[in-house]
């Protein structure tokens, strides 16, 4: 839902840092969206001694960006609050005992519950002014733990030993639990969202799905109880994290996100231009969202490999000499659309396209030898056209 642009934007707001023996990255952009309703938050160390934790989320607003935006500056807060700090360092220790990590789990769940509350008391959301809501996907990292975090339909996803080890579920209205719960609070599910309306079964915010009288907060036609699943860390076989909203996962598999992430770490250390890379190729296959990627890597992440960068710069050098060869072919024709020369390659068998990004994922390579060899095209905007991925 929701009107796009005539053209997608696609500046970026990037960051990174590290600790805690951790390198984080992110990347997110509007594209085709008329609005920017995504938000991140991204803690190396966390607030009244607990030093040695660490955060991270990605907020998908909808309706409006002041849940979202709300939620990446205080979710975190609640959640301690509601956790309690000794709990949370109860649970840091070497060897947390069980009671410990289940009380940061329902910490994690009340401090849900406790923000939603609170925001729904702002006086223009009372009066109506204000519909957003948003989903929230995070990990939190103790020393010995990690606690994924899930409620709506943005994603999170371990990657260990190569393969994805986890992923969170995605609460979509049809999810027979979901829908069971929906049609309890006098709701239906049509065109697979709530009263045919909204496409998420789990988020914060959108209090006018849930106002159904006797019923509790996490009875109502929207819910903002998060799943938490809890995975004791493993450091010499946990590569990195994704967290990402459904922009990401509308386009990409969890495995093909994996895939692809983890070559293009083999081919630079720079998490922000990774998460870039993702955006971008996301875009070019045919995503229409907003989109936001937090990359987490834990200490057995892969490295950049000799191999890898020159395999890379081959394709590259490959597929830049394909594009001079195709406009040349067309010679008196006159010189065929992006679009075409794209469309081309795609039926070509080409090694090495890195797994999970395929041919869009080199979109900025062809893009930029094309423009080069026509750069009367690169002026008047048609050697960018996004509309049709091929």
């Amino acid at each position: 839902m929701g009107a796009f642009l005539d053209k997608p934007k696609t500046e970026k707001y990037n960051a990174h840092g590290e600790g805690n023996g951790l390198r984080f990255g992110l990347s997110s952009m509007q594209g085709w969206r008329v609005e920017m309703e995504d938000a991140h938050t991204a803690a190396v160390g966390l607030p009244h001694g607990l030093d040695d934790w660490s955060f991270f989320a990605v907020y998908d607003g909808h309706a409006g960006s002041r849940v979202a935006n709300y939620c990446s500056k205080h979710l975190l807060e609640h959640i301690v609050a509601a956790g309690s700090v000794d709990e949370l360092r109860k649970a840091g220790a070497t060897t947390p005992e069980t009671p410990a990590i289940e009380a940061v789990k329902r910490g994690i769940r009340a401090g849900f519950l406790r923000i939603d509350e609170h925001m729904r008391s702002f006086t223009d959301l009372r009066n109506g002014m204000d519909r957003s809501g948003s989903t929230a996907v995070a990990v939190l990292l103790s020393p010995e733990h990690l606690y994924f975090i899930n409620c709506g339909d943005s994603r999170a996803l371990l990657c260990r030993n190569a393969h994805v080890c986890f992923s969170t579920l995605d609460h979509k209205p049809c999810n027979p639990r979901e829908k069971e719960r929906i049609q309890n609070a006098g709701g239906s599910v049509m065109i697979q969202r709530v009263n045919g309306s909204l496409a998420v079964s789990r988020a914060l915010g959108d209090y006018d799905y849930k106002c159904v009288e006797g019923k509790g907060p996490t009875e109502q036609l929207v819910s903002p109880e998060p799943e938490v699943f809890e995975i004791a860390r493993s450091d010499a076989e946990d590569e990195f994290v994704v967290l990402a909203c459904d922009g990401i996962w509308d386009v990409m598999s969890n495995e093909e996100l994996c895939d692809f992430v983890r070559s293009r770490l083999e081919v630079t250390d720079d998490l922000e231009r990774v998460c870039n890379e993702v955006v971008d190729t996301c875009l070019h296959k045919g995503s229409r969202d907003n989109m936001s990627i937090v990359l987490v890597c834990l200490p057995n992440a892969p490295q950049v490999s000799e191999e890898a960068v020159k395999r890379d710069a081959e394709l590259d050098k490959y597929l830049e000499s394909r594009v001079e060869e195709l406009i040349e072919k067309a010679g008196e024709e006159g010189v065929p659309e992006l679009v075409h020369v794209m469309s081309s390659l795609s039926q070509e068998s080409i090694p090495n396209l890195p797994p999970g990004g395929g041919l869009a994922s080199k979109h900025s390579v062809i893009e930029a030898v094309y423009n080069k060899l026509n750069p009367q095209r690169e002026e008047d905007g048609s050697g960018t056209d996004l509309e049709d991925p091929w």
